[in-house]
């Protein structure tokens, strides 16, 4: 992929994400968009929200993808650099434009517009990939946005997973099912591959019942067991669940004290999550780092923002109280 920035350091990161990011515009007065007359002007994708989250944890992490040579996206190019994310194979194209997105909360409801048809980051194939890049990683993570933007980008994620395979890189593989992008019945057995090919499996509850097709939580877990990764089960009652060949451990969520915005939610438990395996605790301490990401991220507007530090999360789960002086 074409570099934008000075070459990365020898070590390199050792997580690695890639996907689609957008501009993000908001109302700024709590009206709908029809009727508001200003607009925040934010960005937001699920993997570079893993890549900001694990960059501010203290986290080695690179994010790359495609985005227009525009105003939005050397903007978003700058923001995710600025904190603290390799971009080095990250691309600035002149052969289309930035992905929009435009969010709104109408009576507590949250709607969101996607205008990315076409963008540069549907453009993106398999020949954007570098192979050295991702062979140094210890984790390469992906979500299922990105084969539903094309049949490119569907091509670019199973051969990125190829050469983390092929390298003995771990793949972390969160199918964060966008049912506007595809239906299921196309999503259900690209998500399903993608899923046997990984180590590590980042559904919801939600999305499992979608791709199994059932209701039965013992039926799940069966399905569950006969792939090769270490399941991690989002979206249960008051509970996430750690799901292995011969157990299944259920770690209690952190309660959100103000619930602003639950968007990025589960990237925040991402992030979390990963950078608990990269600092060696077992699946349900990282598990429990992440469920205390993602209740933190909801308490603040925008898909990223309010993403803690390690010294904040380390603060809580150690219980230290915070003193202003």
């Amino acid at each position: 992929m074409t570099t934008n920035t000075q070459s990365q350091s020898v070590t390199g990161p050792d997580i690695i994400t890639f996907g689609e990011t957008m501009a993000l515009l908001m109302p700024s007065n709590g009206k709908g968009l029809e009727y508001s007359s200003e607009l925040h002007s934010l960005f937001g994708g699920a993997e570079s929200n893993v890549a900001i989250g694990i960059s501010r944890l203290g986290g080695k992490v690179g994010w790359f993808g495609r985005l227009g040579k525009d105003p939005m996206g050397r903007l978003i190019f700058k923001k995710i650099r600025g904190e603290g994310v390799d971009v080095s194979r990250a691309e600035l194209t002149a052969e289309a434009p930035t992905g929009l997105m435009m969010r709104e909360v109408v009576m507590g409801k949250t709607s969101v517009y996607y205008y990315r048809k076409n963008s540069a980051a549907s453009r993106m194939s398999a020949k954007h990939l570098d192979e050295d890049y991702i062979a140094g990683a210890k984790i390469l993570h992906i979500t299922g946005i990105t084969p539903a933007l094309s049949e490119s980008c569907k091509e670019a994620a199973f051969e990125a997973v190829r050469m983390a395979r092929k390298h003995g890189v771990k793949v972390s593989f969160d199918p964060n099912l966008r049912l506007k992008l595809w239906s299921i019945e196309e999503a259900r057995p690209v998500l399903l591959e993608l899923a046997k090919l990984s180590d590590i499996f980042l559904p919801g509850l939600d999305e499992l019942k979608l791709l199994y097709q059932t209701e039965d939580w013992e039926v799940i877990v069966s399905k569950l067991r006969e792939l090769s990764a270490v399941s991690i089960v989002k979206g249960g009652e008051n509970e996430t669940y750690v799901v292995t060949q011969d157990s299944i451990t259920a770690v209690p969520y952190f309660k959100a004290e103000h619930v602003v915005d639950t968007v990025g939610a589960g990237d925040g438990f991402c992030a979390g999550f990963l950078v608990g395996l990269s600092k060696e605790y077992d699946y349900a301490e990282a598990v429990r780092i992440g469920n205390l990401v993602g209740s933190l991220i909801v308490q603040t507007e925008g898909d990223w923002e309010g993403a803690p530090t390690w010294e904040q999360v380390d603060a809580i789960l150690n219980d230290v109280k915070h003193i202003e002086r």
